[in-house]
């Protein structure tokens, strides 16, 4: 039973895809950064909104290896139960399989959706 884990190379391979996609000509990074000029008229200029801040590459890279994560477990669980060991019962081991190839499986999906998004984004007139 073989399956193939994601390795941080891979991680850090498609955070550079995407950096570079977002750096590429006519993407202007500067514009989408500034605030929106009339939210401090909404919020009141002496007030301020304390939220936490979720940086999106780290949030990306979680959970790139929380998927990694149940690939090495079902990958363990799967060599474990080849070597006779007998806390592994085959159910467990096609469960993490299975679970392991469904997040696999939703990562690509969303990878594909996001590139879809910004393929027609990147294509739209102004």
């Amino acid at each position: 039973m073989t399956i193939n884990a994601i390795d941080s190379n891979r991680i850090q391979s498609m955070l550079a895809q995407m950096k570079a996609a977002a750096q590429s000509p006519g993407t202007d990074v500067s514009a989408l950064a500034k605030p929106a000029s009339g939210l401090n008229s909404l919020m009141g200029a002496g007030q301020t909104q304390e939220t936490k801040r979720v940086d999106f590459a780290e949030a990306l890279k979680s959970s790139l290896n929380q998927v990694n994560q149940s690939q090495l477990t079902a990958e363990k669980m799967g060599k474990d139960f080849v070597l006779g060991d007998d806390k592994v019962s085959l159910s467990d081991v096609m469960i993490a399989g299975q679970k392991a190839n469904i997040t696999f499986q939703a990562t690509v999906q969303i990878r594909n959706k996001l590139v879809a998004a910004y393929s027609d984004i990147m294509n739209m007139q102004i």
